[in-house]
C-alpha cells in the first residue's frame, strides 16, 4: 500500500461520513418542521401536500418527487453523484423515522422551540452534506441545469421553482407560516456558516468546500 493510499482512504471516509449524516439529519430536520406545525421549508410544503392528498407518508413522497426530478436531469444533461442519488432516499427515510420516534408537540412555546431547533439542524445538515462534495441534491441539479440551459441566473432560476412549488404545495394542502418565513430568511447564513465549518481539506490540506458554491447549492 502505497503512502498516500491511508490518508486518501481516511479523506474519503470523512466525506462519505459527512454525506450520510448531512443527508440524515437533513430528514430529521424537515420531520421536525413537520411536528412543530408552523410552516414547512419551500418544497416540504409540496411534499405534503402531495401526502394530504394520496395518504403516502411524506418521508415516501419526498422519495418519490425526488426520483422524478431526477428524471428531469437527463434532457438537462446534469449527472448525478453518489449524495445525488443518496439524496433521493435517505432524507425520505430519515424523516419518517424521526416522525415515528419523535411525539407530537403542544403548545405555543414548544411548538416554536421544536421550529427553531428544525431550522437550526437544516442549517448543520446543509453544510455537512454540501462540504462532502459528492454531488448536488436532485433538486439542486434541476435549478443548476435550468440556469444551464435558460441563461437565466440562479437567483431568478431558484426563486421561479420555490415560488412553483410552495404555490402547488399549498393549494395541494401543505403547510405555510412562520416556519416557512424563517426558514426562508435563515437558512442561506446558516448553510453558509456551517459550509466553512465543515469544509474538508484535500490531499494537499487545502479546504476546498470553505465558501459557499456560486451555484448556491442546497441539499433540498
Amino acid at each position: 500500500m502505497s503512502s498516500s493510499a491511508a490518508p486518501q482512504g481516511r479523506h474519503l471516509v470523512r466525506r462519505l461520513s459527512q454525506l450520510y449524516a448531512g443527508l440524515a439529519l437533513y430528514g430529521a430536520s424537515s420531520a421536525l418542521l413537520v411536528v412543530a406545525g408552523l410552516g414547512l421549508e419551500p418544497w416540504g410544503v409540496l411534499h405534503q401536500g402531495i401526502a394530504e392528498r394520496t395518504g403516502i407518508s411524506i418521508g415516501v413522497v419526498s422519495i418519490a418527487v425526488g426520483a422524478v426530478v431526477l428524471l428531469l436531469w437527463i434532457p438537462l444533461r446534469q449527472r448525478p453523484g453518489l449524495g445525488t442519488v443518496s439524496n433521493v432516499f435517505v432524507v425520505g427515510l430519515a424523516m419518517d423515522g424521526t416522525l415515528a420516534l419523535v411525539p407530537d408537540a403542544h403548545g405555543a412555546l414548544t411548538r416554536t422551540g421544536v421550529m427553531a431547533a428544525g431550522i437550526v439542524l437544516n442549517g448543520v445538515a446543509t453544510g455537512l452534506y454540501i462540504a462532502a462534495r459528492l454531488g448536488p441534491g436532485p433538486r439542486d441539479g434541476l435549478m443548476t441545469g435550468l440556469h444551464r440551459r435558460t441563461g437565466r441566473s440562479i437567483r431568478l432560476v431558484r426563486t421561479a421553482i420555490e415560488i412553483a412549488v410552495v404555490a402547488t404545495g399549498f393549494l395541494l394542502g401543505g403547510s405555510l407560516g412562520a416556519g416557512t418565513v424563517l426558514y426562508a430568511l435563515a437558512i442561506g447564513p446558516l448553510a453558509q456558516f456551517f459550509l466553512r465549518f465543515f469544509a474538508i481539506s484535500d490531499a494537499s490540506g487545502t479546504a476546498v468546500a470553505g465558501r459557499t458554491p456560486g451555484q448556491a447549492i442546497l441539499p433540498r
